[in-house]
């Protein structure tokens, strides 16, 4: 049986961590939830900033105990068998075209705006970050979590410097009234910043690939879980201490925070990092779930020809093919119908939730020592609780689980009865 190669290290976990979940949610979500909740944002942004400290510490436990290439895909058939595990891959497999390249036109846009692009050349921008990102992941992962190590750095260090140059603005009446529009919009808006919050299990996808799994993990979301944190509650302080979602519903408030501090002719330096923050996210997304599938089909579960791996480099390539090729008829299909990207946020964001309650309620069947299944617990609950807040879109990531559990079943019988046959 072919293996991948042991090549990455505790900071490889941080930087593919990060990359992950610091992604495109810092260019729209913090002026967007601003906009629905007003100051009380900074609450939901500190609930799921607190929720996502269990989280990560309960993928870290789980990647540990089955280190296995399918992630949360091989944590859910140990719990709950092969056939919830099928459907989890059919989820991926249908959100992977919405979520991905939305992260890649949302830089797009960015830079798009700057620069005066019109739609398709914009479009044109997303598939080239789209497919580079599949390209540096077939030359290989620990060429992947170098240049996720770089770009992790660049994109904490502009954040700070938009941060800190913003700080000195903040006035004390941007925070009166604290919840202009009440306080139920709150679960609306902890919906749309659960976007920002998904990527913690990106790292343990690739559990298979670290020197040291049980070490390497623990220690990588630890650093990224609190570099993260810092950084996404003090961006909300400011982007509300500034009123600079003011007239804004999308991209540019963060480029008004940079002109705050240092004045227009900097604003545009946010294109680039609109573009590093976009790459890192299609970057690490591509890999992680190009691994899920490459595990599935490994398994028997998909199509052989999902399990191919490069003769040289040793990586899943068919599998990351079919995520460049998804991708770009995603954006064809974005071009073609104009599309709005609140409501895919908010399709995506819930359907991440769905797969959080499923791995979250897997961990509790898994782990065994007391800690983590309390842990585990403490995760599931809110996260149950956010799904909810989501109103009927909750429908939609139900119907896909129901959908590919059917198919899964159906693959099953006439597995069996293939057998039998024989």
């Amino acid at each position: 049986m072919t293996e991948l190669k042991r090549t990455l290290g505790w900071q490889h976990a941080a930087a593919i961590t990060i990359g992950s979940v610091l992604g495109s949610g810092v260019l729209i979500l913090p002026a967007l939830t601003a906009e629905v909740a007003g100051p009380l944002a900074i609450v939901a942004w500190a609930f799921l900033s607190v929720l996502s400290i269990p989280i990560a510490l309960t993928f870290s436990r789980l990647s540990t105990r089955i280190p296995h290439a399918g992630g949360i895909l091989a944590y859910v058939a140990q719990a709950f068998g092969p056939a919830l595990s099928q459907a989890m891959g059919w989820m991926f497999i249908v959100m992977y075209p919405i979520g991905v390249p939305i992260v890649a036109i949302i830089g797009a846009d960015y830079v798009g705006s700057v620069v005066g692009l019109s739609l398709w050349p914009r479009l044109a921008l997303a598939a080239a970050i789209l497919l580079i990102s599949v390209l540096l992941n077939i030359r290989g992962v620990q060429l992947a979590g170098a240049v996720q190590l770089v770009l992790a750095g660049l994109i904490a260090v502009v954040l700070v410097v938009a941060i800190v140059a913003a700080a000195p603005h903040m006035h004390a009446s941007a925070f009166i009234p604290f919840a202009p529009h009440g306080w139920h919009v709150i679960g609306t808006a902890s919906v749309l910043i659960f976007w920002c919050f998904v990527g913690w299990e990106a790292a343990t996808n690739l559990s298979e690939e670290y020197r040291n799994p049980e070490r390497d993990l623990a220690l990588g979301l630890i650093v990224a879980v609190c570099i993260v944190t810092v950084l996404y509650l003090a961006l909300a302080i400011v982007t509300v201490g500034t009123r600079a979602y003011t007239g804004h519903m999308g991209l540019a408030p963060l480029s008004e925070l940079v002109a705050r501090g240092f004045g227009p002719a900097f604003s545009s330096l946010t294109a680039v990092l609109a573009l590093l923050i976009t790459f890192g996210t299609v970057h690490t997304n591509t890999a992680s779930f190009s691994r899920m599938i490459y595990a599935q089909a490994r398994d028997g579960h998909f199509p052989r020809i999902l399990a191919r791996l490069h003769k040289r480099y040793q990586t899943p390539v068919s599998s990351l093919l079919l995520m460049g090729i998804l991708s770009l008829v995603a954006l064809c299909l974005a071009g073609a119908m104009r599309l709005q990207l609140q409501p895919f946020v908010t399709v995506v964001s819930v359907a991440d939730l769905a797969v959080y309650i499923v791995s979250l309620a897997a961990a509790l069947r898994i782990l065994r020592d007391r800690g983590s299944r309390l842990m585990a617990l403490s995760s599931l609950l809110p996260c149950v609780l956010v799904y909810a807040a989501s109103g009927w879109i909750m429908l939609v990531p139900a119907a896909i689980l129901t959908v590919g559990y059917a198919l899964a079943r159906a693959d099953q019988l006439r597995r069996l009865v293939g057998g039998e046959n024989r």
